[in-house]
């Protein structure tokens, strides 16, 4: 988001971003993959700019 200079307040203003949703992402919470769909589009992105998966199987 700082690479494209887009704010949370952007995202919910100018482009209808649910801020329920950008919560939920702040929080490492549930979100559809519509929403990171609709997001990568918005920042002009792959998914892997947005997430990273990490097994909770997998000691570390």
């Amino acid at each position: 988001m700082k690479e494209k200079n887009i704010t949370q307040y952007k995202l919910i203003h100018e482009y209808h971003f649910s801020a329920g949703q950008l919560s939920r992402l702040r929080a490492n919470a549930y979100v559809s993959t519509h929403t990171l769909d609709v997001l990568c589009n918005i920042l002009e992105c792959n998914i892997e700019d947005v997430i990273t998966h990490i097994n909770e199987n997998t000691k570390r």
